[in-house]
């Protein structure tokens, strides 16, 4: 299963990840791969906090969450 964990960053944006993980995992779990995946990469630093992430499942109907569009300015 895929997971989508969206991180805020210092810049003002935010950050989606997509995880694979079981239905089950904790959502901590889920949170710390999404964060490390951003710390290893280029990307300017993301909170740290868990409640300021937004976890959901991917291609999951019925959430606010499912568009992705990257705008670039």
């Amino acid at each position: 299963m895929s997971w989508l964990v969206a991180l805020p960053a210092l810049d003002g944006r935010e950050y989606v990840y997509r995880i694979h993980a079981p239905a089950d995992a904790l959502r901590a779990d889920i949170f710390w791969a999404a964060f490390h995946c951003h710390d290893d990469g280029p990307h300017p630093r993301a909170s740290d906090r868990f409640d300021a992430a937004l976890i959901w499942p991917a291609g999951a109907e019925g959430t606010d969450h499912t568009d992705l569009t990257v705008h670039q300015y």
